[in-house]
């Protein structure tokens, strides 16, 4: 095998990755530039978290400046640094819960996921119920990659070679309510610790809940007193047109994991926000009770500022609304795709975020359709990824252009039609 990199690339097939790498080297708005200098439109906001653009040098001034004060520093016990304390301050205030704290993560959504999880196994023992261990998610649904994300992941093929890994992990139908509450009263609600749900499932394929679907299952959790988790990691900071997916589909969950729209991808942090209910056992005055858990960069204070730097964005251009402004549009440019014979489903409406289902007939009878239709559109000058190997991505960032989304919805016809 000739040399080709010596960097293994995640999700890659390095064994076929020769002459398709596509070398990104600057970005700006909407648009992000490979090696040869040629320019594409990003349909996804790089893996969905890019929700204020690309090259914002307010985000690098920010990191500069704290960098020159304090570059980092550890979290553990008792030490703390202000852009973390002002973090946690500032998403607690945005969160649908009353009086939440902050549990600020390093790496994004997986450790977030991890750390979610362990926590609501340590909530149990700490609240006399350490028989509570059993943690549900749905079918269809992706967490992230550490040992619990994959562990409570729904894509077969992102699970399968590492089972088993966490125990007493399970998976329900990802659009029954009724599912989880028979799940819950079999394993019993006595043994049963939380269910982890993302309010939009993103990677599963944009997948929309089924009317009334979120206010079950929350009903069902409280009744059988099981911690209810949004996972809004894709969802949260602005994807669907309120700072919270919860917000926007009238939810208030027990505990929340966040990510990428945190700091739009210009430094890597996650965050946990934990219901008053769930942080009481560890915070009362006297309280013998340690979560013996956290990450070396946890609160990190570079990534904080950043984080603060990207709010502040968010805030000044008012670009929450203007998600809700480009939601119509976005589900406009989209449904004529609907027409084309490889098209089975075009999702869309509900905030800056759509999928375009490649028929599954046509995906059985051809193994190759769904990349070389990726490709296709990269040739046309749209990036887009596959999810669950069966649909297009659209989340690009919140900046894009009305005539860019008309841009995205032609590349993506056009590549069907390549391909036909």
């Amino acid at each position: 095998m000739s040399k080709q990199t010596s960097l293994w690339k995640p999700f890659a097939n390095m064994g076929q990755l020769a002459g398709n790498e596509l070398v990104i080297t600057r970005s700006e708005g909407s648009t992000v530039y490979d090696s040869d200098g040629r320019g594409y439109v990003d349909a996804t906001g790089s893996l969905w978290y890019c929700n204020i653009g690309h090259g914002r040098t307010e985000i690098a001034d920010a990191a500069a400046r704290q960098m020159r004060e304090l570059a980092a520093w550890h979290m553990f016990e008792f030490f703390s640094n202000p852009p973390a304390e002002a973090l946690a301050a500032r998403v607690a205030a945005l969160a649908p819960m009353e009086d939440p704290k902050v549990f600020l993560t390093s790496g994004g959504g997986s450790d977030a996921i991890d750390t979610a999880a362990k926590l609501a196994r340590a909530f149990w023992t700490a609240s006399g119920k350490p028989e509570k261990r059993a943690v549900l998610s749905r079918s269809l649904a992706y967490h992230g990659m550490n040992a619990y994300g994959t562990s409570l992941g729904g894509i077969p093929l992102l699970v399968q070679s590492y089972e088993p890994l966490v125990g007493e992990v399970e998976r329900v139908a990802w659009n029954d309510a009724g599912a989880l509450a028979a799940a819950v009263d079999r394993i019993g609600p006595e043994r049963v610790a939380a269910f982890f749900c993302e309010p939009v499932m993103g990677a599963g394929g944009v997948l929309h809940p089924p009317e009334g679907y979120l206010a079950e299952v929350q009903r069902i959790c409280r009744e059988r007193d099981v911690l209810f988790v949004a996972d809004e990691v894709i969802c949260g900071f602005g994807r669907l047109g309120e700072w919270f997916g919860s917000q926007r589909l009238g939810v208030s969950p027990d505990l929340m994991t966040c990510a990428k729209g945190l700091t739009s991808g210009y430094a890597p942090l996650g965050a946990v926000v934990i219901s008053e209910r769930v942080a009481e056992p560890f915070w009362r005055q006297g309280t013998e009770h340690v979560f013996r858990h956290g990450y070396t960069y946890s609160g990190h204070p570079t990534a904080c500022a950043v984080a603060m730097a990207n709010l502040d964005v968010i805030e000044r251009e008012q670009l929450i609304p203007r998600v809700r402004e480009l939601e119509p549009v976005l589900e406009r440019v989209l449904k004529p795709l609907a027409d084309h014979a490889l098209v089975s489903d075009v999702r869309a409406g509900l905030g800056l975020l759509g999928a375009v289902e490649i028929d599954e007939g046509s995906r059985t009878d051809d193994a190759t359709l769904v990349p070389r239709i990726v490709r296709a559109a990269r040739d046309h000058g749209v990036l887009t990824r596959a999810l669950r190997g069966a649909a297009l991505q659209v989340s690009p960032p919140f900046v894009i252009t009305e005539p860019e989304l008309d841009r995205v919805a032609q590349a993506f016809a056009a590549a069907l039609d390549d391909v036909s």
